[in-house]
């Protein structure tokens, strides 16, 4: 009776295999003092997530049952491969853990006192406020009801953090480190150019909280992060599993909302407005695409 919901199951059971190439960790931070910096600065392509594993203190060891590791995407090396799989996973870790914190805060009333639309210079017969999404029981038809002007603009952010992070030099597939993001600070105005106009902070510490810290502080928060994105990516579908009706052990007693939207489609109904939107909607993405 839940297709779409036995779809996201099997994603999330290749998400799960997929991050385990990477040495699936369950949440546990390496320990202090961790002897391995030196061993990962001249460790390369499968010797890094070798390397990696052994750092992290994962349970299983390295464990690639996809054997990812030894891939040559796009006939680019295995050193390059490597690193595009190591900053992929990390993305999406960060992606991952803000999305399970919102999901949280979106199912317990939590939201700006302000409008997302209208506001007191606009027409008071059309506002949305935040309050008036927060509402909205699940997350997730929560964000089916975000205007189609907010979904661009998000759009569009992301767009723009994608180019600055990847114009960086050296790239993460060219020897670069994966996981890095430039400051937002250096790339506009007068610095490297690739914002037009002045940004006052950066994305990551943006208050400067961690400039003194030590390499190897540095290098053991890096895998603490890894740790917690690699939880987070589950944690995350478990969650829009639940909202969907799929029986998600440990979840099912929460009483999480039920959701009606498509939780694996940017655009919904309400954006059919938008180029391509509306042919969209017509393909079943419960059966991976193929026209009703």
């Amino acid at each position: 009776n839940y297709p779409l919901a036995d779809l996201i199951a099997t994603k999330m059971a290749a998400l799960s295999l997929s991050t385990s190439a990477l040495g699936l960790a369950h949440g546990v931070a390496p320990p202090r003092g961790s002897p391995s910096i030196s061993m990962m600065a001249k460790a390369t392509g499968k010797d890094t997530l070798i390397a990696l594993a052994e750092e992290q203190q994962i349970p299983m060891g390295f464990w690639d049952p996809l054997k990812l590791a030894d891939k040559d995407f796009w006939s680019e090396g295995n050193d390059a491969t490597v690193g595009w799989l190591r900053h992929a996973e990390i993305k999406h870790g960060r992606v991952a853990m803000a999305a399970f914190v919102g999901f949280c805060v979106q199912s317990n009333g939590i939201h700006f006192p302000w409008d997302i639309k209208g506001g007191i210079l606009g027409d008071a017969a059309t506002a949305l406020s935040y309050g008036d999404l927060s509402a909205i029981p699940a997350p997730v038809d929560q964000w089916a009801a975000v205007p189609t002007a907010g979904k661009l603009q998000i759009l569009g952010t992301i767009a723009v953090l994608e180019y600055v992070g990847e114009t960086l030099e050296p790239h993460y597939m060219r020897g670069g480190k994966p996981g890095f993001y430039p400051s937002l600070k250096d790339a506009a105005g007068g610095g490297k150019g690739n914002i037009p106009h002045p940004v006052p902070l950066d994305l990551y510490d943006p208050f400067g909280f961690f400039e003194g810290d030590s390499e190897e502080k540095k290098a053991r928060g890096r895998n603490v992060e890894i740790n917690n994105g690699r939880a987070a990516m589950l944690g995350i579908f478990g969650l829009i599993c639940a909202s969907k009706g799929l029986i998600v052990p440990g979840l099912d007693s929460l009483g999480i909302a039920q959701a009606t939207a498509e939780p694996m489609s940017y655009f919904g109904p309400n954006d059919a407005g938008l180029p391509f939107v509306e042919n969209m909607l017509k393909f079943d993405i419960a059966s991976f695409g193929q026209p009703q």
